[in-house]
């Protein structure tokens, strides 16, 4: 059952941080999946689908997210799904299920949008767009003969983490459409948004400096660990939605996958994003944040070992910038490796609470100005060491019975400064066993 893994584990956070879901799954998932798989089976087709909505139901503090709303009547089950901007509206009978997102009214659409939508549908596996009289929606629709939880999970992930994706870029690139069915969505706390709106500038004050002390030759790589690892953390730390998440992650993208461009003309494009950011008001700002429900996490999952293969050259490169005595960027480049994860894989449910730790520990004045406890002093360079420990063991030991070689190794951290504390937490992350015995 390896999309179990898109879930998260059970480190409760205040905050959303990245793009994944911040809380827990059900204590009873794995009882509830198996209930669904049997009761498939079975042509049981009411109570499979009940059972599987329910096992991707999420909590936080013990208290349901609602992130899904199930209505059972005698012939059919209603259902919603909720996915930052998009609400999935489905009815299941025991023929068939039928699933649909409004994304905006069919009279505002211009004629740019209704092409990129005609193109979306070229892009989509099981879900496709059409418009009622009212709407434009993307709609799901599946017979139930040969239906297992395995089946149905990928087309309901698919036209969630589609709507939601359609409908932000929608309200960032066509600027006089408007969005629909969006009352769920709910305003962040006014000290939170200004709070993220301080340490974005202080932020970009900060790598600004960085790059000026950087050698006058030859250092371009190094100005594009500092100005990629400022996107990554803007994504993770603040999570910004609509234009700023759009904009970021296209830098992102053309970055990596544009041959044709050096990367001197490619730190110059970051360069330019991120003085458009500087300038940007808090009043504009503010416009690109929003807290939500999540049900899927959209990023695929990523094996073990090319996680391990992504931290060992990241490793290596920090050892060639240590023996050249580039000693200024390896700090940016430790950080960055986390981050970098973060954004582009999708991460087993105990490494990517333990890169969150890592993550806390590393910016501990972001996450103190937000009311967490404070796991490194930055005046002092004083670890929380027994803290850390705690934590470590909190996520690792839920594990335990199905990992029998996941073991917790708090204790084998090295706590002499952050650099070697990042450095031995990386080649931990490296041995993590996830092999079922």
């Amino acid at each position: 059952m390896s999309w179990l893994n898109f879930f998260e584990t059970k480190t409760e956070l205040k905050h959303q941080f990245g793009r994944g879901i911040n809380a827990n799954i059900p204590k009873d998932e794995e009882d509830l999946f198996n209930k669904s798989y049997e009761a498939f089976e079975k042509k049981d087709i009411l109570n499979a689908y009940e059972f599987f909505l329910k096992s991707l139901q999420n909590y936080s503090n013990n208290i349901s997210n609602q992130n899904i709303v199930i209505k059972r009547a005698d012939e059919k089950l209603n259902f919603e799904i909720f996915q930052g901007t998009a609400k999935i509206s489905g009815t299941i009978t025991k023929e068939n299920l039928y699933a649909e997102a409004i994304i905006t009214k069919k009279s505002s659409a211009n004629v740019a949008l209704k092409r990129l939508i005609l193109e979306r549908n070229y892009q989509l596996t099981y879900a496709y767009y059409f418009s009622d009289d009212e709407y434009i929606k993307l709609k799901l629709f599946f017979d139930n003969i040969t239906m297992t939880p395995q089946k149905i999970f990928f087309p309901l992930r698919e036209i969630a983490l589609n709507a939601d994706f359609d409908k932000e870029y929608t309200k960032s690139e066509f600027l006089d459409v408007p969005i629909e069915d969006i009352e769920h969505l709910k305003p962040l706390d006014e000290n939170e948004l200004h709070i993220k709106y301080d340490f974005l500038h202080k932020w970009i004050d900060e790598i600004t400096a960085k790059i000026s002390t950087l050698p006058s030759n030859d250092n371009a790589a190094m100005q594009s660990f500092i100005l990629l690892y400022f996107i990554f953390k803007i994504d993770y730390l603040l999570v910004p939605k609509y234009a700023i998440f759009q904009k970021s992650s296209k830098k992102v993208q053309e970055y990596f996958s544009d041959e044709n461009l050096s990367v001197e003309a490619k730190n110059e494009e970051l360069r330019i994003y991120i003085n458009e950011l500087k300038k940007m008001g808090y009043e504009e700002f503010k416009t690109n944040f929003y807290n939500a429900k999540y049900t899927f996490n959209p990023n695929e999952k990523a094996s073990q070992e090319e996680i391990d293969v992504f931290i060992t050259e990241s490793l290596a490169k920090i050892r060639w910038y240590k023996n050249n005595r580039y000693n200024q960027v390896i700090p940016t480049i430790y950080k960055y490796i986390a981050l970098y994860l973060l954004y582009n894989y999708g991460l087993h449910p105990v490494t990517k609470a333990l890169l969150h730790t890592l993550v806390e520990i590393q910016n501990p004045d972001f996450f103190n100005s937000l009311g967490y406890d404070t796991l490194y002093d930055t005046k002092s360079s004083a670890f929380a060491k027994r803290a850390i420990i705690s934590r470590i063991d909190d996520i690792i030991s839920p594990y335990q019975s199905r990992f029998k070689l996941l073991k917790p190794f708090g204790d084998e951290l090295n706590f002499t400064s952050l650099n070697e504390f990042s450095n031995s937490f990386y080649l931990q992350l490296k041995n993590l066993n996830f092999e079922e015995i």
